[in-house]
């Protein structure tokens, strides 16, 4: 049985990289003017533009794919990903912050060291998030709490950006994109960040992952397993919110990649979370870049906000997946 989802797994992963690679090809070739590309380097279209967008939607998507298989295996909730728990709007107040200190630029045009700042706030405002879900819910053991939780934390929090929009004027454009989700700025120095975090994230997650699959068992059984819980806890919490930060901080707001990328993961290949995390990144990177792609080239010459479209898609196999979930009866 293990080297059947061993080989399962290893099979997934190579499909999920090929179809990564074609994914990135076809989202260097297209766009809202119509298809181009060129192997020529100096060619600005496709690679000052197109490329460093195609590579910074897939790592924005693996960053929330990650994010949201974390999430679901600590919280022990299928439903529990980075927008629900409230980590999102978190980040997002925290670049609006940002913004309302440093001033507002597009995100491909700050330097090196602003970009990183910019996401310093993002992953505080992000962490602080999770952090007050958590202690609304009195733990993390209260599924249904934690969920209201989050979505409680997301409102207030949202409020405080618009408020926040609505003071500073000169943030309120900048605000508006922002919140639809928005990868048409992304630059190379937003792939270099992008790629940090999801290299920091994924090793620290998986590096704990046996504290995910000792909390699937229950709280009792992770600790007679003599397992170091507490920080284990902590660091996923911040694996959690350096996702978040880092993809909130250059693209945006987008809705449902992480909540659906583990659970396409999970029904093609059943595994511990060590895999499991591998893939789900895999999977919302496929997702979000093959959601990219989709959005420059269906209203051409105009082009639709991926987080919009991932919104309708997402909000759609949600209530898809509550329709498959039992009615109990009173």
């Amino acid at each position: 049985m293990n080297a059947h989802r061993t080989h399962t797994t290893h099979t997934l992963t190579w499909v999920l990289l090929a179809l990564s690679i074609a994914l990135l090809v076809v989202g260097t070739a297209s766009g809202s003017t119509g298809w181009h590309f060129s192997f020529d380097t100096a060619d600005v279209l496709t690679w000052t533009i197109r490329a460093p967008r195609s590579g910074g939607a897939w790592l924005t998507g693996a960053l929330l794919g990650l994010a949201g298989a974390v999430a679901q295996g600590l919280f022990r909730n299928p439903l529990a990903d980075p927008f629900l728990l409230g980590s999102s709007s978190g980040a997002a107040l925290g670049v609006t912050m940002a913004w309302v200190v440093l001033g507002v630029a597009p995100v491909g045009s700050l330097p090196w060291l602003t970009t990183l700042g910019l996401t310093g706030a993002a992953f505080a405002g992000a962490w602080v998030a999770v952090v007050l879900s958590v202690v609304l819910a009195r733990g993390v053991q209260h599924s249904l709490r934690l969920l209201l939780g989050g979505v409680v934390v997301s409102v207030v929090l949202g409020a405080m950006t618009s408020l926040l929009a609505l003071w500073w004027p000169h943030v309120l454009a900048a605000t508006q994109g922002f919140m639809l989700g928005n990868t048409g700025l992304l630059s190379w120095s937003s792939v270099q960040l992008l790629g940090l975090a999801w290299l920091l994230a994924l090793f620290g997650a998986i590096a704990v992952a046996r504290v995910l699959d000792a909390l699937s068992l229950g709280n009792e059984t992770a600790r007679s397993l003599g397992l170091p819980l507490r920080p284990a806890r902590w660091l996923l919490i911040a694996v959690i919110a350096l996702c978040t930060g880092a993809a909130v901080s250059q693209a945006g707001l987008i809705a449902f990649v992480g909540l659906a990328a583990p659970h396409v993961a999970r029904s093609w290949c059943r595994s511990t979370h060590g895999p499991l995390l591998w893939l789900s990144s895999l999977v919302g990177g496929a997702l979000l870049l093959a959601a990219d792609i989709i959005a420059r080239v269906v209203l051409a010459p105009q082009e639709l906000p991926v987080g919009l479209l991932t919104a309708l898609v997402g909000g759609g196999y949600l209530l898809w997946r509550l329709q498959r979930i039992p009615v109990q009866a009173a």
